[in-house]
């Protein structure tokens, strides 16, 4: 199950932050290796907030995760699901129903 996360923190100084966002790049890095946030990567937003792509196996797995983030950064975050390239040429080449 794919999920784009993308998050915007809470109001405070951003330098008041540094040191967590910088262990939430430590705590992301075993993530990254194991597939669970595609792509090796998480993304900074200009300004404030980043976003990544989880493929993870359910909810429970997903939300496991936000609220691991969350201990670094608080944040709003949006969650939204994808479809992955497969999933979605299987689902153009059905009948509609």
């Amino acid at each position: 199950m794919l999920y784009l996360v993308i998050t915007t923190p809470l109001p405070g100084k951003p330098s008041e932050a540094q040191s967590d966002r910088q262990e939430l790049w430590k705590w992301a890095a075993p993530l990254m290796d194991r597939g669970i946030i595609r792509d090796r990567c998480m993304y900074a937003k200009v300004g404030r907030g980043g976003m990544a792509l989880f493929d993870v196996s359910s909810n429970e797995e997903l939300h496991g995760y936000l609220s691991q983030w969350l201990e670094f950064v608080p944040a709003e975050m949006q969650v939204i699901p994808l479809m992955d390239s497969q999933a979605m040429r299987d689902y153009l080449a059905s009948p509609i129903t």
